[in-house]
């Protein structure tokens, strides 16, 4: 395996331990400057916020998922950093919102 396929089934590997052992999740939506919505699940890890899952709504109505099944692809990819609720521009919002745009 080339250091590049090992890093990333590591990376994999991280956010699918992250997002089988959470047991506390919190959900977040922000408004882009182009009128999309983005939609993020995110879980406590060593006192930060990490992202686990992430919907782009595109203003166009199209839908891109990202989490540790799917990084990354020619749209985008699931962040790697941690967001800071207080900091970022982001809005709470229900799980069932989250889940309803997720599942779309």
């Amino acid at each position: 395996m080339t250091d590049l396929g090992r890093i990333a089934t590591e990376i994999m590997a991280y956010f699918r331990a992250l997002d089988e052992g959470a047991t506390l999740r919190h959900y977040f939506r922000h408004a882009d400057d182009e009128g999309g919505l983005w939609y993020v699940e995110a879980v406590p890890d060593r006192g930060e916020l990490i992202v686990i899952k992430q919907a782009e709504l595109t203003s166009a109505g199209r839908l891109h998922r990202y989490s540790w099944e799917h990084l990354e692809d020619e749209h985008g990819g699931l962040t790697d950093q941690a967001i800071d609720p207080e900091l970022d521009p982001l809005d709470p919002v229900p799980a069932e919102e989250f889940q309803r745009v997720w599942n779309r």
